[in-house]
């Protein structure tokens, strides 16, 4: 599902990316052809700024016919139907839902919803000239990727490249190709999409080759939608307790931008929350954030926009430490890079071969961007049999379990027809950090 070449022939200005984001509450779809300058966002309402796509699905009661999103809320009113909403976290608990007396898969309703959603894109764009597609969620854990492997898998796309990235990446893709001015110190969003508020603090360490940027977040429990009922008093509450958050992640940092995020916003509850912010900072409201940074995301990966080089950006999901192993290079040391800093972890495969010098031992070297040391893990290819050197081949396959943990099996290849293989391996796991 994930591509190794990601190079795409720019002459194609035609072709487009699209950028997904699935909430729990609403999803959002953007798109961009290759030499446009900014994604622009798909309306529900053609002619508007209606963006929001509720990701709720409604059957009919007795009939097979399903309603998805503003038309699934629509047609609940007249309390003839199953409405189901909390599509993703159904999907990721794996646990069938009964609807109307018929259990179903909760991860093919999910796909459901974001079939009939992308619906919406055919009538802006041309399906046919869909090049890629980068999803964006709030959580990108394992199960999370298993989900969207298997929702994509029944999408009937016409294309094949399709890409998951988290929220925390989508915000500094984002981030990045605004205007420098924006985001020459920390940058903070404020996401209210949910019930309870999140923040996002992007930071970059810039005595760094390539910069290193991370994003801290945090969750503020005191600033709740389910306590707002728009009376004056709840909101002076909140507004408060806004504040009060907004106080501590501004506290002795220079941040130069805040977004808001998410319909929790709407309203004018935050007028003191939001007059802080403003003091100083450059603040902005609006929900496409996500959507937009999944497709500039999208525009780095396939190398068709350069803003994003020359920084690496260390997210829970990201490859922390540049892995590699040493290895002989015309009688000199030297050092082979197997896998790079900054990648997905779950992107994170490598094959190779290489010939075993002398010995029995196979050398590898971790280099955290953290500032530690570099550490080295050496496999001893235990039962290997004795042979002349240079007349053994070895497999080396590596992949990550996690954004700390690598996996590596060593294969015996022997030596073509002139030594055979043992068929025997080897299989470790090490922490990179």
């Amino acid at each position: 599902m994930f591509l190794e070449n990601n190079t795409i022939n720019k002459k194609n200005s035609d072709k487009i990316l699209i950028g997904y984001d699935l909430g729990d509450c609403v999803s959002q779809i953007s798109y961009c052809y290759f030499d446009a300058e900014e994604p622009l966002t798909v309306p529900t309402v053609t002619g508007t700024q209606q963006y929001n796509i509720p990701t709720v699905l409604l059957k009919r009661q007795d009939v097979n016919q399903w309603f998805y999103g503003k038309e699934a809320l629509k047609n609940n009113m007249g309390e003839e139907g199953f409405l189901l909403d909390m599509l993703v976290t159904k999907a990721k608990s794996g646990e069938d839902i009964v609807v109307d007396g018929i259990s179903y898969n909760p991860v093919a309703l999910l796909t459901l919803f974001m079939k009939r959603s992308l619906s919406l894109l055919s009538m802006t764009v041309p399906m046919d000239k869909v090049e890629a597609v980068m999803i964006t969620v709030d959580n990108l854990d394992y199960r999370m990727i298993e989900v969207l492997t298997e929702s994509v898998a029944n999408l009937s796309l016409k294309t094949k490249n399709i890409h998951f990235q988290s929220h925390v990446e989508s915000f500094f893709h984002y981030v990045v190709h605004q205007p420098r001015e924006l985001w020459n110190h920390q940058v903070v969003a404020c996401d209210f999409s949910g019930e309870i508020l999140k923040t996002y603090r992007l930071e970059m360490n810039r005595h760094t080759t390539p910069i290193v940027a991370f994003i801290d977040s945090e969750v503020h429990g005191n600033v709740r939608r389910d306590v707002y009922n728009a009376d004056i008093k709840t909101a002076v509450e909140m507004d408060q307790q806004f504040l009060q958050a907004a106080t501590e992640f501004c506290y002795e940092r220079i941040i130069t931008t805040v977004y808001l995020i998410g319909e929790g916003f709407q309203g004018d509850w935050a007028e003191n929350s939001i007059k802080y912010l403003c003091n100083t900072r450059r603040v902005f409201a609006g929900n496409n954030l996500y959507s937009k940074g999944a497709c500039y995301g999208l525009r780095e990966k396939y190398d068709t926009a350069d803003i994003g080089n020359g920084y690496v950006f260390l997210g829970d999901e990201k490859l922390k430490a540049n892995l590699g192993m040493k290895v002989l290079r015309r009688g000199d040391a030297s050092y082979y890079a197997i896998m790079d800093a900054g990648i997905n972890w779950y992107d994170g495969k490598k094959e190779l071969d290489f010939m075993l010098n002398t010995g029995k031992t196979v050398t590898l070297m971790s280099t955290p961007l953290n500032g530690k040391n570099p550490k080295e893990f050496i496999i001893t290819l235990t039962g290997l049999p004795d042979r002349p050197e240079k007349t053994t081949r070895i497999r080396l396959t590596m992949d990550m379990k996690s954004e700390s943990v690598a996996h590596v099996i060593l294969k015996d290849l022997g030596f073509g027809e002139i030594i055979r293989s043992s068929g025997m391996q080897w299989e470790e796991e090490f922490e990179v950090l």
